[in-house]
């Protein structure tokens, strides 16, 4: 993380904290970009999915996309087009261009659980990284900025 690119250590106390961590995202998202959620299992990955896709206006279930790898949401139900991947199943990168992500990624932002399964993302202007690892009250989400992000930061 030392490309220049703006770092954020943002603590996640509650889960309330991630809420609002994953509201302020979707009121900077656009079109083509990426949210990459990383960190260890029940670290709030899905949380700040959740979160991001109900901020955009998504009133159902937002289910974890675990088994179906890829959940896509259209207007009306949200304001933006989203496509929520789980990638932890994926056993070699290569098998993400097998589930067609191009296809579902047109004109959508992207929010990818376990990126590092699907060979990362961190190559794309429009990533926003998101670390989260344990800290001594809760969580700490580690976020950086590729350059699409660049004063937009949430």
């Amino acid at each position: 993380m030392t490309d220049g690119a703006p770092v954020l250590r943002l603590p996640l106390r509650d889960e309330a904290a991630t809420h609002a961590l994953g509201r302020r995202i979707a009121a900077r998202l656009r079109g083509g970009d990426v949210v990459a959620l990383s960190g260890g299992l029940g670290m709030g990955k899905t949380t700040i999915a959740r979160a991001i896709i109900a901020a955009l206006g998504h009133e159902g279930e937002v289910p974890s996309p675990s088994f179906a790898i890829i959940q896509t949401y259209d207007p009306p139900s949200v304001s933006l087009p989203i496509c929520h991947a789980d990638f932890y199943r994926l056993d070699d990168p290569a098998e993400v261009e097998e589930l067609g992500l191009d296809d579902y990624r047109r004109d959508a932002a992207l929010i990818a659980e376990w990126p590092e399964h699907a060979g990362g993302f961190e190559f794309d202007r429009a990533c926003l990284s998101i670390r989260l690892e344990p800290a001594d009250e809760g969580r700490i989400a580690i976020v950086k900025g590729a350059k699409d992000w660049q004063g937009r930061m949430p």
